[in-house]
């Protein structure tokens, strides 16, 4: 019998060793997806057995074809860019809103007094609650909804910063100072960088509130959207119209976290945590 001759891919030719890292990411790729796939065919199982009402769980691919018909009309673009408009416009403003209170925070005793409370209590507290009043306040439409997405994703922002602040290392404080570095040259050169990984995370956890808090305002406070388009289809009890909304968000969230990972692996290259783990 003849035997199969193993390539190295370090020593194999250059169009061998891209087809093989091709075929290694390809693998990769198919293993990570396989918890997703068996969820999809659990589903249309699940769905086709008889065990549930079409109306209490449709099939996906009645789902699927319920979004290729949204998509065909230009409703299912026209609701999804307003939730993304929504949802990245308030993450936007609480992101740099969050970076500038959290340095405040922990450069100036004066401005840590004064919402050091605020960001205790406001943190915890369900933040929706405010709801009613943003509605007396700024109305239905966007401008309330963005100000609720501001309201909740500025919290993670503010604490993570404070963290990350907090955490560097203070023999490079010193070293600085000692050099002659001013205190705007300590922040900018020193202070932010070395804070930036905690701070990336604080941004991670409030991209994905974002979105949730944007889809839960449309769905309160109704208009276009993919929370009101949601809400539209339950009110005329259409059942593959509301899960068609939720495969729609979970496919925009998912898009979103990735995106904001692939942005962390850019802006931190230089960090430790993106070179390859020894295997010394």
């Amino acid at each position: 019998m003849a035997r199969v001759a193993h390539i190295d891919p370090e020593t194999a030719p250059p169009e061998a060793s891209a087809a093989l890292r091709a075929l290694r990411s390809a693998g990769w790729a198919m293993v990570r997806a396989a918890p997703i796939l068996l969820l999809a065919l659990a589903w249309e199982a699940l769905a086709a057995s008889g065990a549930v009402t079409p109306f209490q769980l449709p099939r996906l691919s009645a789902v699927i074809a319920r979004i290729w018909t949204d998509a065909v009309a230009g409703d299912l673009f026209l609701n999804t860019a307003l939730t993304l408009y929504r949802a990245l416009t308030g993450f936007a403003i609480a992101a740099f809103a969050g970076v500038v209170l959290g340095m405040a925070m922990s450069r100036n005793a004066g401005v840590r007094w004064l919402f050091d409370p605020i960001v205790s209590v406001g943190f915890p507290m369900p933040k929706i609650a405010f709801l009613p009043v943003v509605m007396l306040w700024l109305g239905v439409y966007d401008l309330s909804k963005i100000a609720m997405v501001v309201l909740d994703a500025v919290f993670p922002v503010v604490t993570a910063t404070i963290a990350g602040i907090a955490a560097v290392d203070r023999h490079l404080l010193w070293s600085a100072r000692n050099m002659g570095a001013s205190e705007r040259e300590m922040l900018w050169q020193i202070v932010l960088p070395a804070a930036s990984p905690q701070i990336m995370t604080g941004l991670q956890v409030a991209l994905p509130i974002a979105l949730i808090v944007a889809v839960v305002a449309e769905m309160l406070m109704g208009g276009y959207g993919l929370g009101g388009a949601m809400v539209h289809a339950s009110r005329f009890a259409d059942s593959r119209g509301v899960f068609a909304g939720i495969v729609e968000i979970a496919v925009v969230g998912y898009v979103m976290v990735k995106a904001m990972a692939l942005i962390r692996r850019r802006l931190l290259i230089w960090h430790q945590e993106a070179l390859a783990p020894s295997t010394v």
